[in-house]
């Protein structure tokens, strides 16, 4: 059976934006999401629920993804989410955070093409760039992403684990849009430094931000306002992009930058994940 197209945009295009490699297959009440090239990703490797986790779920589902993972032996976490955009988390914590889950609700922000301007106080020291994605292009400024990306992760156990997962990551992304798919990875760029960074991936004329980055010690100068506004603009001139979406954390302060752009909160998912224990503090 073909695995449905989820009903929340932030888990249909968290979807869109996996590997060319990506498998989607259908369980009973569940979506499995595998990307073989990338066992270490967490939310690349997951089971999607028709509904939130109800009492006894934790064992039952643990005991799914066991299975279903089987046959990818470098699949060590586990990542369970649920269908839904209101937030709802029935019996996530009390099944799943007692077990070593960590939760993660995400706010989900859409714009329209168009509709995202620049802050005031947007940086006008820095350059925005889309990356070459060819191989052997732009290497340096490549690094440069996964430095800045290493630097934003608190609490890191395992950094060389996270840095191959990382060049993994960017190496699956610079072959989607080998394969055709619109977009790119953008950088801010102060001189030959890189400040900032995200990604977008457009499919069907929708835009998926991904992994927004600033530098720790240039935050507050209006670099990532500049940043996200640049990409949008280039990805609706040069691939048709014609809508946005970004995911927000709720408690952290980036949701309230991604308001003022222009960006409106649609929904609110939920999820739980385990790291291995290579990564657990």
């Amino acid at each position: 059976m073909s695995a449905p197209i989820p009903r929340s945009l932030i888990r249909a295009t968290d979807f869109e934006v996996l590997p060319v490699s990506r498998v989607l297959r259908r369980g009973d009440g569940y979506t499995v999401a595998a990307s073989p090239s990338n066992p270490l990703h967490y939310w690349g490797n997951l089971l999607l629920f028709d509904r939130a986790p109800e009492p006894g779920d934790g064992a039952r589902w643990e005991a799914l993804s066991e299975a279903e993972f089987a046959r990818q032996g470098r699949v060590t976490h586990r990542t369970f989410a649920w269908e839904g955009n209101d937030g709802a988390l029935g019996s996530a914590r009390e099944e799943f955070l007692a077990r070593g889950y960590e939760l993660e609700q995400t706010v989900g922000l859409t714009a329209r093409a168009g509709e995202l301007e620049a802050h005031p106080r947007a940086s006008t020291a820095v350059e925005v760039q889309a990356l070459d994605h060819r191989p052997g292009a732009d290497e340096d400024l490549w690094a440069q992403v996964i430095d800045i990306q290493l630097a934003s992760r608190e609490n890191l156990v395992d950094v060389e684990g996270q840095r191959d997962y990382q060049r993994t990551r960017e190496r699956d992304l610079r072959e989607l849009f080998a394969a055709g798919r619109g977009g790119a990875w953008f950088v801010a760029r102060d001189g030959a430094e890189v400040v900032g960074s995200c990604g977008i991936v457009v499919t069907g004329g929708r835009g998926r931000y991904q992994a927004v980055d600033t530098v720790a010690g240039r935050r507050g100068e209006g670099i990532c306002s500049r940043l996200l506004v640049d990409a949008a603009r280039i990805a609706s001139e040069r691939d048709g992009a014609r809508s946005f979406v970004i995911g927000a954390d709720p408690g952290y302060h980036a949701l309230a930058i991604y308001e003022s752009l222009g960006f409106t909160p649609v929904e609110r998912v939920a999820g739980v994940y385990r790291p291995p224990p290579e990564d657990r503090a």
